[in-house]
């Protein structure tokens, strides 16, 4: 391996431990779900949905919404108001159980803002909950955009001892969920932005981040020098993430299942 990729993959690792030990001072205070402001009794759905799409984050494998905070300060500091979390159980099961779950959080969203959709962003697990969600529930009808930062869609063979944990058996390759997401998906009117690192030692092989359906409005990004927790915290990922949410038409995609391939956005 050459000098430079060791110098790298080192300060890539070094990054991560940092992330780490920060989030694990932050997980206590992500634990709780938030709590909700109430829309006005008297406001109308039209004054209600006025404004930018509200964004729903979704946390990975026993994660919670804490992950978010530094993507969820950059997003609000450039004009996003409407920005929630959702927690889901690290008891959950099954990914489709949490689908389910992000479904209705969906529609109490929709009820409250009067906006007809959502845009949602997952990181790991929450790309693939929410991809689930758009593909197989119906949620395409309710979702504009969905950004997913560090998803296995191919399946991930990393922490084969972790293999007895349900959830983690649905992200490994073939598993039955992912042969349902690899099935005939016409007509889905999300738009898919999916970001991977060249340097994601959760995601093995790294690529299995990539999305690649010929049904789906995807745009896969290469991140470069960044692992697999630096995602939704690395300020230049989080502007990748904006110009995403913000694109009103196909965005960057070129069509159904194309690759304009690898931006690299560090």
């Amino acid at each position: 391996m050459e000098f430079a990729k060791v110098t790298t993959l080192m300060k890539a690792t070094a990054l991560e431990l940092a992330i780490l030990t920060g989030h694990l001072v932050l997980y206590p205070t992500g634990i709780v779900a938030e709590r909700l402001a109430p829309a006005p009794p008297d406001a109308s759905p039209e004054g209600l949905a006025r404004g930018r799409r509200p964004v729903l984050l979704l946390h990975g494998f026993v994660d919670n919404r804490s992950v978010f905070v530094m993507l969820r300060r950059s997003l609000a500091r450039h004009g996003r108001d409407g920005i929630e979390t959702l927690n889901y159980s690290p008891l959950t099961c099954d990914l489709r159980a949490a689908a389910e779950l992000l479904g209705r959080r969906v529609e109490e969203i929709r009820a409250r803002t009067g906006h007809a959709e959502v845009d949602i962003v997952g990181h790991s697990l929450g790309g693939l909950i929410a991809r689930y969600y758009v593909q197989c529930l119906g949620g395409d009808a309710r979702v504009r955009t969905l950004v997913m930062l560090g998803t296995p869609h191919a399946g991930t063979t990393v922490a084969r001892l972790a293999a007895a944990h349900p959830l983690v058996r649905q992200m490994r390759p073939g598993s039955e969920v992912l042969r349902e997401l690899a099935g005939p998906a016409r007509g889905c009117r999300t738009r898919f932005v999916s970001f991977w690192s060249d340097l994601d030692q959760v995601m093995v092989p790294v690529e299995t981040a990539r999305l690649d359906h010929p049904d789906l409005l995807v745009h896969n990004v290469r991140v470069s020098g960044i692992g697999h927790l630096a995602l939704p915290v690395h300020p230049t990922v989080a502007t990748g993430v904006r110009e995403a949410l913000d694109a009103d038409g196909p965005g960057a995609a070129t069509g159904r299942g194309e690759e304009p391939d690898a931006s690299s956005v560090a």
